[in-house]
């Protein structure tokens, strides 16, 4: 497999869970129905949506906004708001509302991996080594 494609399938990984972990959050009473598999449907149906149109975009220019931490963060968060949207219908009387913030919080998701996460990870190893020793 090339080097681009690699990237690619490490790009939806990446993008899949976020959206995941961000639609569980913000659908009313996901906390509590955490175990129900109408909520985890939903979410998987978000992140896979996601997932897609994140490596669908690495075919185009805006493909340049992943290399930046906040312009990432601002792709995943439109991203991961349409396809929410596009996945179901909000939870919430006022429309869209449940998209956006799902999106927002997909956003501070990829925002908080990319601090955590880069240079392999070197500020969780670091704060590892603090705690244990």
């Amino acid at each position: 497999m090339s080097t681009e494609w690699k990237r690619r399938v490490r790009l939806f990984i990446q993008r899949f869970w976020q959206p995941t972990s961000a639609c569980m959050t913000c659908m009313p009473g996901s906390w509590g129905n955490v175990m129900s598999l109408a909520h985890w449907t939903i979410a998987l149906h978000t992140g896979l949506l996601t997932g897609l149109l994140a490596v669908l975009l690495t075919f185009t220019p805006a493909a340049k906004l992943y290399g930046h931490r906040f312009g990432n963060a601002l792709v995943v968060g439109i991203l991961t708001a349409t396809g929410d949207a596009y996945s179901h219908a909000s939870h919430y009387r006022i429309p869209y509302v449940e998209h956006i913030a799902t999106g927002a919080i997909s956003a501070l998701l990829t925002l908080a991996a990319s601090y955590l996460f880069e240079d392999r990870a070197r500020r969780l190893r670091a704060a590892w080594a603090r705690v244990f020793g």
